[in-house]
């Protein structure tokens, strides 16, 4: 049982995260707007921290959607490298010898020379939330290396699961899918971009099983959290139909294609593996169906 900080709480990932931390006993407290702390302010930051004295931090909190970053990118890179930043010295004036876990992004590194994509792979992030991710990963490093804090960056995959909101894939076509049963639709009609696009999807719930462990092991370095198995947008599309037992109906609408569209993010968890014995237990077909019924369960409240 550790007393524990999470930032960015309220959100899909932090959520679990903070539900599987006080299911194992943890003393939670969250630093976010939701509760009246702005992390943009570097003073409620650290008056967060020092009143917290955390074991264990996990920053979560991020502006986080890729396609809202193309709006704003001054505003995503500012917002998440200042988040980060001032977290970081909260941590260093308040609780240098808590365990920090900064969660970053499979985004960072943009198109791979080779794949599975390992910890060692050059950073080349191809949006504007990317780049701020990047920007905050390398700041949670020279943490590290200049202050000794004990930083632990987790570049997580794609990942999914019951509670996330549908301006992300899987949740927006699982809830389409819900909508559809609930309606008592034969069809599950969905439009997309590219449907050729590969991801790594990881279960939510086993994402947040890997911070915890990364949190326990309290040393400095880089892991990545997936499922070294990537799955396009049509095979997704054909389980969340199989999933809500309805026939599928794929259209691709050009005018929805990303530019500088990624092909395919696939990664290795070797070294997280290896350093704390996580693996992956959820398929994806149970995430899948799991979503669509937390969806049928939020649109027959």
């Amino acid at each position: 049982m550790s007393r524990v900080l999470v930032t960015g709480g309220s959100g899909f990932a932090g959520g679990h995260l903070v539900e599987a931390c006080r299911a194992a006993g943890d003393d939670v407290v969250t630093a976010e707007r939701a509760n009246g702390i702005d992390l943009l302010d570097a003073a409620a930051a650290r008056a967060a921290m020092s009143d917290a004295a955390p074991e264990v931090v996990y920053h979560l909190a991020a502006r986080a959607h890729v396609g809202q970053s193309w709006e704003d990118p001054a505003g995503t890179l500012r917002d998440n490298l200042a988040m980060t930043g001032n977290v970081l010295e909260a941590v260093r004036a308040g609780a240098p010898e808590a365990v920090v876990v900064a969660v970053s992004s499979s985004e960072v590194y943009g198109p791979a020379e080779r794949l599975p994509i390992e910890e060692s792979s050059p950073l080349r992030p191809q949006n504007p939330y990317a780049v701020s991710k990047a920007a905050s990963d390398l700041l949670a490093g020279f943490y590290a290396d200049a202050h000794g804090l004990r930083v632990v960056r987790a570049r997580a995959f794609n990942h999914s699961g019951p509670g996330q909101e549908p301006t992300y894939a899987i949740a927006s076509f699982a809830r389409q899918a819900a909508v559809a049963t609930v309606q008592g639709a034969p069809v599950l009609r969905i439009v997309t971009g590219n449907p050729d696009t590969r991801r790594d999807y990881t279960d939510v719930r086993d994402v947040v099983r890997a911070y915890r462990a990364l949190a326990e092991r309290g040393e400095p370095g880089v892991f990545n959290v997936c499922s070294g198995v990537s799955r396009s947008a049509r095979e997704l599309l054909t389980g969340l139909a199989e999933a809500a037992g309805l026939e599928l109906e794929h259209v691709v609408d050009p005018a929805l294609v990303r530019p500088n569209e990624v092909m395919e993010l696939r990664g290795s968890a070797a070294a997280l593996q290896a350093t704390t014995g996580w693996e992956p237990e959820i398929p994806i077909e149970r995430t899948l169906a799991d979503t669509v019924a937390w969806w049928r369960e939020q649109l027959q409240l």
